[in-house]
């Protein structure tokens, strides 16, 4: 496979809701880097084996990861409470993962041109994804934070759902992230960790482009 060189990589691995998407895209507009939230393409399979049953099949779905466009992960429909649980259900299976991480790679180590780098968020990003990552931090916060958070956000979508069907599913997000087989999600040694719990956006984005100039200006 293609690498570019002398080029900017950050990995970011979080457990559901816990800041790292936002954290990823301010840091990677800042730097001019080409980023992924790596759980939008597990959310989008999700969406298509709910939603679109009979054109769910390898041949379809690896089609589709081929040819993804970035801006259809944007799509407010893969935000939903049973799409994620779905997806984190989806990222246990070893051809999907096969898929996926073939994408993942690619985008990591050969972004176009225009962009100095890439920053990948995930749940295996520091360790299986991006292992020489020139920067890999963990991003978490309390469980109570990380559920009203992603209460807030689905509010917006859902009206009827609830704090505590949120809950339910943040923990069993989870446990499964946390504990599946393959690729689980876990803290590397040489991962920075940052607990966003008691931090604003802004506090969070100055944390981690301080660690990132001090090393880039040395």
């Amino acid at each position: 496979m293609k690498q570019r060189k002398n080029i900017i990589k950050i990995a970011i691995d979080s457990p559901a809701a816990a800041g790292a998407g936002t954290l990823g895209k301010s840091i990677s507009k800042h730097y001019n880097l080409l980023y992924l939230d790596t759980g939008k393409i597990y959310r989008m399979i999700a969406y298509i084996k709910i939603n679109k049953k009979k054109k769910y099949n390898k041949k379809f779905i690896k089609k589709k990861i081929k040819n993804l466009n970035l801006k259809k992960l944007q799509n407010k429909n893969l935000l939903s409470d049973k799409i994620g649980t779905e997806a984190s259900l989806l990222a246990k299976n070893k051809n999907i993962r096969k898929l996926v991480h073939s994408f993942q790679i690619n985008f990591a180590y050969n972004p176009p041109k225009k962009f100095n780098g890439s920053c990948l968020d995930g749940r295996d990003i520091t360790y299986k994804i991006i292992p020489d990552a020139d920067f890999k931090f963990f991003i978490t916060a309390n469980l109570k934070t990380r559920t009203l958070r992603r209460y807030n956000e689905l509010k917006k979508l859902n009206k009827k759902i609830t704090y505590n069907e949120v809950l339910k599913s943040i923990k069993r997000r989870d446990k499964s992230d946390f504990n599946r087989r393959i690729s689980p999600l876990k803290k590397t040694k040489d991962s920075i960790l940052i607990n966003t719990s008691n931090l604003s956006k802004r506090a969070c984005f100055l944390k981690i482009k301080k660690i990132i100039d001090r090393k880039l200006n040395n």
